[in-house]
This record gives structure tokens, sequence and C-alpha cells, in this order.
């Protein structure tokens, strides 16, 4: 391998380990403020927010909030389920077997 291979290689790795491991090493949540942990509990919800809210609210290529949009229509109950359970696996099987479900029904395009 050439020297400018392996310098790239050694660049992803140090770009791929270093967030992951600095924080850990760093920030054990032992000497932490309690307000940075109250926001540090914010993030899943952020991250599962902003990878949802672009599926839902676009339905074949097109911005659609109307009661057409499957998505939309199947989230609306997802939302009291996640506020419910509080739990991302339940919400999303159900979420998906709701969409299979409309799907197989022919309630949905």
């Amino acid at each position: 391998m050439t020297t400018d291979l392996m310098l790239c290689l050694a660049g992803c790795l140090i770009a791929t380990v270093l967030p992951k491991i600095l924080p850990l090493t760093f920030l054990n949540g032992e000497h932490l403020p309690p307000l940075f942990k109250k926001w540090l509990d914010c993030i899943p919800v952020a991250v599962m927010a902003a990878l949802v809210g672009s599926e839902v609210f676009f339905y074949n290529n097109t911005f659609n909030v109307s009661p057409t949009n499957l998505y939309l229509t199947v989230s609306i109950p997802l939302v009291f389920l996640a506020w419910y359970t509080k739990s991302y696996f339940i919400t999303i099987a159900v979420g998906l077997g709701l969409v299979i479900a409309a799907r197989a029904f022919g309630l949905a395009a």
C-alpha cells in the first residue's frame, strides 16, 4: 500500500474513533453538572425526531400534511404510544405493523 492510502486510512480511523471514545472517556457521568446531565437526556429524543420528522411529513416525495399521508396518519397514535410506553422498540414495531396492515388492506398507495 502507498503512504497516501495509509495516511487516509489513519485519518479515517481517527475521525471515526475519537468522537466515540473521547466522550466516554472524559464524560463518565460522575462529575457532570446536573444541568448538563438533564440536557444530555434530551439528545435521544432530538435525534429520533430528526430522523422520523422528514419521513412523516414527506409522502411520495412531496410535502403532505393531509389524511392521505399514510405515515402522518399512522404517526398520530404512535405519539401517544411512545409517550405511554417510553419505548423506541415498541413504538417502531407497532408503527411498522400499522403501515404494513394499512397497505395489506388497501388503505394506502
